[in-house]
């Protein structure tokens, strides 16, 4: 799929879907942005007095064609939040540019969400951790060889150049450990990889990634975090560790192992979700 003009104008794109949003939401006004991986699409039909917009129905959003990702925006409050949640997304191995799989969740921002959590499914790179391990995402390494901010910048949406030093809030994980911790959910830190996809990695580039210091590996979150930092969102980035990364156990990858595990977790991670809201409207993390 080709990247979009550069001379259109993303601020004004962004803005007029947003607007679309509005109209059907009224004077709801999301909090925390939610982007739901594989598997997980169903928390947003937890959300209260919810709002479901279809992405066909949003200007500028790519709609998914990967099995477990629905396609809808849900606006709802939960645990005392008004949210915004993605139920699916797009991938950048679909077709997509970076800009392209950006572009929803700098919707989220505009909608007036100052925090965004984002979960995905991902290949362990520690043999030590088992399928269906949780993984606070501390920072992240971007080989996706596309960039969600390359071409002109829109000083109204973010600066030039924007810091990524906290990628991921350091404030934010603390609440998200204490939070797992008073669940007595187990709760692995570390480094998220995104690899451009659709293939699952080459035991050689399985090595390469444990060298490098990375400790889980996926397809996806990089752009969509890189948007929110550059328009002044907070994030939180969650992955559940789906399967152990090629060469580990020496078994074949499937994508139906990925979604068995999703599914199999979804409890677990969901009651850790709705801890972490509950937890960022009593410590008024939300503004």
């Amino acid at each position: 799929m080709s990247r979009p003009d550069p001379a259109d104008d993303l601020h004004d794109r962004v803005h007029a879907a947003a607007a679309v949003v509005r109209a059907k939401i009224g004077e709801r006004t999301p909090q925390v942005a939610l982007i739901l991986g594989s598997g997980l699409g169903g928390f947003a039909d937890r959300l209260e007095d919810a709002v479901a917009i279809d992405y066909a129905e949003l200007p500028g959003f790519p709609v998914s064609r990967v099995h477990g990702h629905a396609g809808q925006l849900v606006i709802g409050r939960r645990r005392g939040a008004m949210c915004v949640a993605m139920k699916g997304r797009v991938h950048m191995y679909e077709g997509h540019s970076a800009l392209a799989v950006s572009f929803p969740a700098r919707v989220l921002v505009a909608l007036g969400a100052r925090v965004l959590l984002v979960t995905n499914a991902a290949g362990g790179l520690r043999p030590e951790w088992p399928p269906g391990t949780l993984m606070l995402i501390r920072d992240h390494v971007d080989l996706l060889r596309d960039h969600a901010l390359r071409g002109p910048n829109d000083d109204r949406l973010g600066p030039r150049f924007p810091d990524m030093t906290t990628a991921y809030a350091p404030e934010l994980r603390a609440l998200v450990k204490q939070v797992a911790a008073a669940q007595g959910v187990e709760l692995t830190e570390g480094v998220y990889v995104a690899m451009p996809g659709p293939t699952y990695e080459t035991p050689a580039e399985v090595r390469m990634l444990q060298i490098i210091g990375a400790d889980a590996t996926g397809m996806s979150t990089v752009p969509e975090v890189v948007v929110a930092r550059h328009m002044g969102a907070r994030v939180i980035g969650i992955s559940c560790i789906t399967n152990k990364a090629a060469g580990i156990t020496g078994e074949a990858l499937s994508h139906d192992e990925v979604t068995e595990t999703a599914t199999r977790v979804r409890g677990t991670f969901e009651g850790l979700l709705d801890g972490v809201l509950a937890a960022l409207v009593e410590r008024k993390e939300l503004g």
